[in-house]
């Protein structure tokens, strides 16, 4: 075996041949290791792998059996080594590529530009469902060899041999021994005869254990119907994107589809996919949360014969028959969560990333990549269009189409004209608890509208960003908080398991009875979550239905789903919970809805904390007077100065991002500047500290002049796990320099075996 890959002067892998044929095979590791490795394939092997494909090799002085990717093939061993070093590969993995040349590329970049290896990149692109093959079994079947198969003649057989023989010409199939006795009406003995003599022999082969004929796609969904007559605005907007979606060559080109709450961006996306698939292309759209995807799946499935789904609520087994049918052209739209932007489509023609703001697209695990931007890679790499939908953009994506860089459609009014709803503010600071109620969750404003609109026949929705009961105990004496043993974390009380709960590493301990700072015995419950908005609002409404939705409730399988239907269908009144009732959800009847602290993101310390909250206030905005009756939202703040609360109460983006933008040009924040952050993680606070020290000061010496570095400090979140936290930020104008000025200074200080190292490129969060 080779110990090194070939690599180009800047450090940066390069392909090392050809795709096809070749003895010797390029392969990466899903290791934080920056090479290609080179082995031989033995000559049993030879033409039985391919790049993309998984295989076995041995590695290191023991030569333990690892799992590697191929990634290319050529005919003699790299310049220099000496072929009988070199070690075989000791099998294939997977009968076929499990990634093709595109996504092969792809994931190459990712690994050029998140700073991690091409193996860890390649690992991430592949669902375990479908690495471990799930919902699929191993079987032998007989086959014919292709010699005996175009034989003119073949020779004389007993009967029962010749009737096997006959069997399995015939065949559609693949037949296992079993299914041939059955046919041939004979026993096993025939079978072996012919396997003595050559004339047949077993292969074996995954095959899935789902009953044959069993279909991908759910029944309850019918294709056609009447489709809504487009508005002047969504066929202009169609217009615009026509010529890219109709081209018949390379036609790279990224839309930012800037659409008010209402205003149809989702019958935009329908319509251009339909030209793309009317073309026999297919397209891929990505939705940002779980509770979008069964109503976004069931509008797609009205309109499309083929569509499947990719998102971590699905088994593996029902990942891996899906991940099958689109591998194999069977499918016209996939939609899915973050990972689906790898979807192996073969014909892709469109993505469509559905509110492209959200922070569920990055990925907060190696690789760190961002699907948006891995989206508008792929496109480029593919020469097709790509759309950025979104109310609220992020910062990121509008200065890219005030640059030019993408192409700006706007929708800027509601289907059937509707107005978009009144919103009010609340100032907490002037109102008291309503008589009778224990908090002041629901004020008094907010009472009176809920009972008006549920008198007029309208559905309620309540925000409340915050999980639990309580989100926080202190001690009032001292003024300690009961935190996590294990990360610097206030915990929260959720009472109905009557648990202190954290909710950075889910550990569960019991309440303390007293203070262990200073033993004093009241301790004090403070805060709201949903838990407690829920009993609050059951208080104020016996009589009313009411469902809360948030990672708590909506553990089980199929759980969005049903509370989503019951909504829909006017079964539930009031529905309460987080930020995933927030955005992209389309309920006509809803005539109301409440933000019960709008404050919550809005003073942590982290530069997009302002962007957040507008994008939070006005999504949910946006929820109600989508039918024929006006909308009403009542807003809760601390802070109702504040800008973003502002300008989300008058739907204002543009105002919003006039007000915001100076703000982060003056201090070279994104989007015009580049971030990438360091973090180390380490049980002992000093030795985390003095290691991410020697790399700040050599890249202080290293890094060219436009690189600015911000830190070394203690993280926001100091503890996490039991692990301490420091992390620094490295600054430029453009992604080069901090990718420069990190590859060259990592190498020279190898991560202690005691510390972890996290490199994130365009961090989301910086806490």
């Amino acid at each position: 075996m080779s110990g090194q890959g070939r690599r180009g002067k800047s450090g940066v892998l390069f392909d090392l041949g050809p795709i096809d044929g070749g003895q010797f095979a390029g392969v990466v590791l899903n290791r934080p290791l920056d090479q290609v490795l080179t082995y031989r394939i033995p000559a049993q092997l030879v033409g039985k792998i391919s790049p993309g494909q998984r295989v076995r090799v041995p590695l290191g002085r023991g030569n333990q059996s690892t799992v590697a990717y191929c990634v290319s093939l050529e005919d003699g061993p790299p310049e220099g080594f000496d072929p009988a070093r070199i070690k075989d590969i000791l099998e294939p993995i997977d009968a076929a590529p499990l990634i093709d040349g595109p996504i092969l590329e792809l994931t190459r970049w990712i690994a050029r530009y998140y700073l991690c290896s091409w193996g860890q990149a390649l690992d991430a692109v592949v669902p375990a469902g479908v690495k471990k093959a799930a919902g699929t079994a191993l079987r032998t079947f007989l086959i014919v060899p292709e010699e005996v198969r175009n034989a003119s003649l073949l020779p004389d057989l007993p009967p029962k041999q010749a009737e096997v023989l006959r069997t399995l010409l015939r065949a559609t199939e693949p037949l296992t021994l079993n299914d041939v006795c059955r046919l041939a009406h004979c026993g096993p003995g025939p079978v072996a005869s012919l396997r003595q003599s050559g004339l047949i022999h077993t292969v074996k082969q995954r095959m899935p254990r789902a009953a044959p004929g069993e279909s991908l796609f759910a029944d309850e969904f019918t294709v056609g119907g009447s489709r809504p007559k487009l508005t002047p605005e969504q066929v202009e907007a169609l217009q615009g994107m026509a010529p890219a979606l109709d081209a018949e060559g390379p036609a790279f080109q990224p839309f930012l589809l800037h659409g008010v709450t209402g205003s149809g961006k989702t019958e935009v996306y329908l319509s251009a996919i339909e030209r793309v698939v009317a073309r026999g292309r297919e397209a891929i759209v990505l939705v940002p949360e779980i509770s979008l995807t069964p109503q976004t799946i069931r509008r797609f499935r009205r309109r499309f014969d083929r569509v499947a789904v990719l998102h971590s609520h699905l088994s593996d087994s029902e990942r891996h028959r899906h991940w099958q049918a689109i591998a194999a052209g069977e499918i016209e739209v996939v939609v899915g969560a973050r990972s689906a932007v790898f979807a192996p489509a073969r014909r892709l023609g469109l993505i469509v990333i559905d509110e492209e703001h959200e922070g569920t697209f990055k990925q907060e695990t190696v690789p760190r990549y961002h699907a948006r931007d891995v989206a508008v890679k792929r496109a480029q790499q593919l020469g097709i269009p790509v759309i950025l939908g979104s109310a609220t953009p992020s910062l990121e994506t509008w200065r890219n189409a005030a640059a030019g860089r993408y192409t700006r459609i706007s929708l800027e009014s509601r289907v059937g004209g509707r107005p978009m709803p009144h919103v009010e503010l609340i100032d907490l600071r002037h109102e008291k608890p309503v008589p009778g109620q224990p908090s002041l969750g629901l004020s008094g404003p907010l009472v009176r509208a809920m009972e008006k609109a549920l008198a007029d026949g309208g559905q309620v929705m309540l925000l409340l960003n915050r999980r639990g009961f309580h989100t926080f105990i202190i001690c009032p004496s001292c003024g300690a908080t009961l935190k996590c043993t294990a990360c610097d974390v206030a915990l929260t009380f959720h009472k109905a398991r009557n648990q202190a709960v954290c909710h950075t590493c889910d550990a569960e301990f019991r309440p303390p009875d007293a203070c262990a700072a200073c033993g004093n015995s009241r301790l004090h419950y403070g805060g709201i979550g949903t838990e407690r908005l829920e009993r609050e609002v059951k208080s104020a409404f016996p009589d009313r239905i009411i469902r809360r939705m948030d990672s708590d409730t909506m553990r089980a399988p199929g759980s969005h789903e049903k509370v989503l239907a019951a909504f829909k269908a006017g079964q539930v009144e009031i529905l309460l919970g987080t930020q995933m009732i927030a955005k992209g959800l389309d309920f006509p009847d809803v005539t109301l809805v409440g933000v019960i602290n709008a404050d919550t993101a809005l003073h942590l310390p982290d530069f997009r904390a302002s962007e957040r909250t507008f994008q939070l206030v006005a999504q949910v905005a946006g929820r109600t007077g989508r039918g024929n009756r006006p909308g009403r939202v009542l807003v809760q703040t601390f802070c109702p100065e504040d800008p973003a609360i502002r300008h989300a109460a008058h739907h204002d983006y543009l105002s919003f991002v006039n007000e915001e933008l100076p703000r982060r040009e003056a201090c070279a924040l994104p989007p015009f500047g580049r971030v990438a952050r360091l973090i180390v993680r380490g049980p002992e606070p000093e030795a985390a500290r003095n290691y991410l020290n020697l790399v700040a000061d050599a890249l202080r010496k290293e890094a060219s002049p436009e690189v600015r570095l911000m830190g070394p400090a203690e993280a926001p979140i100091a503890k996490i796990r039991d692990l301490h936290r420091f992390h620094l930020q490295i600054r430029a104008s453009s992604p080069a320099p901090l990718h420069d000025a990190i590859r060259a200074v990592l190498p020279q200080f190898p991560v202690p075996g005691e510390l972890e190292l996290a490199i994130d490129i365009d961090p989301i969060s910086v806490l």
